[in-house]
């Protein structure tokens, strides 16, 4: 019995190996993004010399969102296969980022819910831009869905922190402001 025991633990084990496709799919499509962006890049330079300033800004704004994504896509391929598939041998490499191997479940939801608050925030600004083709119920819904982003971000913090039992951490008078 612990013989079928051990190879069933065995197996569950490898099954990690299963996620690497997904990891790999989301580099795929983080070249999409690359894609996406020198799309966005070509269609953004004429509007520099030509467009108000407003558009410039968005234009500015969309290539923004674009790296956002971009990262986003980095952080949760490098922390999700670290915590859940292998760990990477290049640690020693002098380009190796340093919060790799450092970014565990807890930080890389804060990440997530963090990097998804920032692109709603841009979203919501490039929308503030033309606030005037937008009806109150859309301006409204914006709003809405980027709050709902923000209330569920402080909620994932506080809940990360009521169960690590971290008390907040609060400055002595000492402290510099």
């Amino acid at each position: 019995m612990k013989k079928i025991e051990h190879r069933l633990e065995a197996l569950i084990f490898s099954s990690r190996w299963l996620l690497a496709p997904f990891y790999l799919g989301l580099l795929l499509a983080m070249a999409l993004l690359l894609v996406k962006f020198i799309k966005e890049f070509i269609h953004f330079v004429p509007l520099v010399f030509t467009a108000e300033g407003g558009d410039v800004i968005i234009g500015v704004l969309t290539l923004i969102d674009v790296v956002m994504v971009a990262n986003l896509i980095i952080i949760i391929v490098f922390a999700g296969y670290e915590n859940f598939v292998s760990r990477f041998d290049a640690a020693g490499h002098e380009d190796w980022p340093s919060w790799m191997g450092h970014v565990g479940f807890a930080e890389l939801k804060m990440k997530l819910i963090g990097s998804i608050v920032a692109i709603s925030g841009i979203e919501l600004l490039k929308a503030f831009m033309h606030v005037e083709s937008l009806t109150n119920e859309q301006l409204a819904w914006k709003v809405g869905i980027h709050m709902t982003f923000v209330i569920s971000g402080v909620l994932f913090a506080l809940m990360d922190r009521i169960s690590t039992g971290k008390a907040p951490h609060t400055k002595t008078p000492d402290e510099p402001h």
